[in-house]
C-alpha cells in the first residue's frame, strides 16, 4: 500500500510537472518566431531590405543572435534603485502572463486547469502584470520609468472594464465560466462561433474585447507606457540583460493569450470551422493556434499602420466609448436571454 501511494503522488508530480512545463516550452518559441515574424511584416510594410537579408535566410537567425546577446549581457542595477523590488518586478509581471495559461484549452484533449471559473481566472489573474509593472518603474528611481508605469496602470485599470463586461455578453449565453464549455457551444460549422450569433451584439462585443486587449498588453495605438519618443522606453528603461527579456517575452505571451481567449469565446477555439470534417485533438490544436494567430498577426498590422493615441484620448476611448457599448451589449444579451427562456 506504501508503495502504491508513493507511485501515486510522484505520477502525479509527473504529471502536473508536464502540465507546467508544456505551455513554457510553447512561450519561449512562440516568442522567438513573433519577433521574426513582426519584423518581418514590418519590413513588408515599408519595404526595407534589413530584416530580408541580415541573419541568414528570410533573417531567421538574427532574433536567435539577439536572444543569446541578451543572455550575455551583465545584470545592472542603478545605483538608486530599490534593489529587491527592481529583481522581483520582471518576475511578476511574467508569472502574471503565464498563470493564464492554465485555463486557456489548447484543444478538446488539452487544458492546463480545467476550472469552471476559467475565463474569470484568466481575466483576475492577469491583472497581476499591473502589480509588477508599477513595481518596476517605481524601483528604478527614473521618471521616465514611473511616468510609464503610471500611464501602464491606469491604461490596463480602465481597459479591463470593457474586456470583463464584453466576454460576460458570451458568459449570459452559455451559461458557465468553463473555457471548454464554451469551446464546445460553438461545435459545428463556422456560423456557430458566437461572433456570428445574435448580430449585430456578440460582434460588437468581440470588436471591444479585442480593441481593449490591445490596450491590455501595450499594443499600438495604445502603447503609450512604452512610448519611445516621450518616455525613452517606459517602465522598462532601466532593465537589462535577461531581466529586459523577461519582460519582453512577457509582452508576447501576453499578445498570445488575448488572442487564444478571442479565438475560444468569439471564433470556436478549437472547433474546425468545417463542422465534423478535419477534428480530433490534433486538428483543433491546429485550429486553435491558427485563429489565435491571426489575431496575433492583425496586431502586428495595426502597430505599422495606426499612430499612437494621446493619453486624454485613450481614457476618452476607454470610458466614453467602450464601457458605455459593452455595458449597452450586456443589457441587449439580458434581454434576448429572458425573452429566449
Amino acid at each position: 500500500m506504501k508503495e502504491f501511494l508513493v507511485n501515486f503522488l510522484q505520477n502525479e508530480i509527473l504529471v502536473y510537472t508536464i502540465m507546467v512545463v508544456l505551455p513554457l516550452l510553447w512561450i519561449i518559441p512562440f516568442a522567438l518566431f513573433a519577433v521574426w515574424w513582426e519584423r518581418k511584416i514590418s519590413a513588408h510594410m515599408q519595404d526595407r531590405l534589413g530584416p530580408m537579408r541580415t541573419g541568414g535566410w528570410h533573417g531567421w537567425a538574427q532574433t536567435i543572435a539577439d536572444i543569446l546577446k541578451l543572455i550575455q549581457k551583465e545584470d545592472i542595477v542603478p545605483g538608486a534603485a530599490d534593489r529587491k523590488l527592481f529583481n522581483l518586478a520582471p518576475y511578476i509581471v511574467f508569472v502574471g502572463s503565464f498563470a493564464a495559461y492554465a485555463a486557456i484549452p489548447f484543444s478538446a484533449a488539452y487544458v492546463g486547469s480545467e476550472i469552471n471559473i476559467g475565463l474569470f481566472y484568466v481575466i483576475s489573474i492577469s491583472s497581476l502584470v499591473v502589480v509588477g509593472l508599477l513595481m518596476a518603474g517605481w524601483a528604478s528611481n527614473n521618471k521616465w520609468s514611473l511616468f510609464g508605469a503610471l500611464r501602464s496602470a491606469s491604461q490596463i485599470i480602465s481597459y479591463e472594464i470593457p474586456i470583463a463586461v464584453s466576454l460576460l455578453a458570451v458568459i449570459m449565453v452559455v451559461g458557465s465560466f468553463d473555457m471548454q464549455e464554451i469551446n464546445q457551444a460553438q461545435a459545428g460549422w463556422f456560423w456557430n462561433w458566437f461572433v456570428f450569433q445574435k448580430p449585430p451584439l456578440l460582434f460588437v462585443a468581440f470588436l471591444i474585447y479585442f480593441v481593449a486587449s490591445l490596450a491590455e498588453v501595450n499594443r499600438t495605438p495604445f502603447d503609450i507606457p512604452e512610448a519611445e519618443s516621450e518616455l525613452v522606453a517606459g517602465y522598462h528603461t532601466e532593465y537589462a540583460g535577461m531581466k529586459f527579456a523577461l519582460l519582453f517575452l512577457a509582452e508576447y505571451a501576453n499578445m498570445f493569450a488575448v488572442s487564444a481567449i478571442a479565438a475560444s469565446v468569439f471564433f470556436g477555439g478549437w472547433n474546425s470551422p468545417f463542422g465534423d470534417f478535419l477534428t480530433g485533438p490534433w486538428w483543433g490544436l491546429f485550429w486553435f493556434i491558427a485563429k489565435s494567430m491571426s489575431f496575433i498577426f492583425v496586431q502586428m498590422w495595426l502597430r505599422w499602420t495606426l499612430p499612437r493615441l494621446r493619453v486624454d484620448q485613450l481614457m476618452y476611448v476607454g470610458w466614453k466609448v467602450l464601457i458605455p457599448f459593452s455595458f449597452a451589449i450586456v443589457i441587449g444579451i439580458g434581454f434576448w436571454v429572458m425573452m429566449g427562456q
